[in-house]
């Protein structure tokens, strides 16, 4: 946020940025604070459930949580993480009452969820999906508002929930005031490199979408993203704590 915005120092993010001014007070507006260059690329989370629990679809959730309020659980990577939020964002859009437990990274949400010491999480498409094919894990939505490619046989959540939609992206960008002619150098020379057959190869291997466009099509993603998550932790009350 420091550096001079001649171009030289940028910064790769990922979506979980959009929650960072709701989370914390940061010294620069999350929107107008930075230079947004180009998207990368965009995925989802994955809904995923242990075995044992008698669900199938997101419907069957929705209708077991409505009946048994709190008895089923979600994991999260951490407290304001996507994971969390997704799940939040799930709660207040349902109407439904759905435990969350956090825990200290994806390794071990994840182990717990394989255990079947939680029921359910929201998380990373790549590190699901061997568990989600040797059974071991039931995938029932992804959050993005279409299907994906990595996984076509799985639902988008959207479905369900009109509207929903918790897209995980990762992009570029520089400190406030980079001149124009500096962002539309690195747009167009980063948008040559996403389409190469081994970038695209690359992202498909992460579960992910490419994007590109220009610059004012990221910054209102972001500014979408920031809106959201502001109302989000508002009405869940999401606190984090030192």
């Amino acid at each position: 946020m420091r550096a001079d915005p001649d171009g030289y120092t940028l910064i790769l993010v990922s979506g979980s940025y959009g929650a960072n001014g709701a989370l914390h007070d940061l010294p620069y507006d999350s929107v107008t604070g930075i230079t947004p260059i180009i998207l990368i690329g965009t995925t989802g989370l994955l809904v995923s459930i242990h075995p044992s629990v008698p669900i199938t679809t997101v419907k069957q959730l929705i209708a077991y949580a409505r009946a048994n309020p709190n008895k089923l659980n979600f994991g999260s990577a951490g407290t304001g993480g996507l994971g969390h939020l997704a799940g939040e964002l799930f709660k207040l859009e349902t109407k439904i009452q759905f435990t969350h437990i956090p825990f200290k990274g994806s390794g071990p949400v994840m182990n717990a969820l394989l255990s079947g010491e939680v029921d359910s999480s929201f998380s990373s498409l790549v590190p699901s999906i061997p568990h989600v094919r040797s059974g071991r894990l039931r995938a029932i939505a992804i959050t993005t508002p279409k299907r994906s490619r990595a996984v076509p046989e799985v639902a988008a959540l959207g479905e369900t929930v009109p509207g929903y939609d918790v897209t995980h992206w990762y992009g570029i960008w520089g400190p406030r005031n980079l001149p124009r002619e500096i962002v539309m150098r690195w747009n167009q020379e980063v948008a040559k490199v996403l389409r190469t057959d081994t970038m695209q190869k690359w992202l498909a291997m992460e579960g992910m979408e490419p994007a590109g466009g220009p610059p004012e099509e990221f910054r209102d993603r972001i500014r979408g993203d920031v809106e959201k998550w502001k109302k989000v932790v508002k009405q869940a009350k999401i606190v984090i704590t030192k």
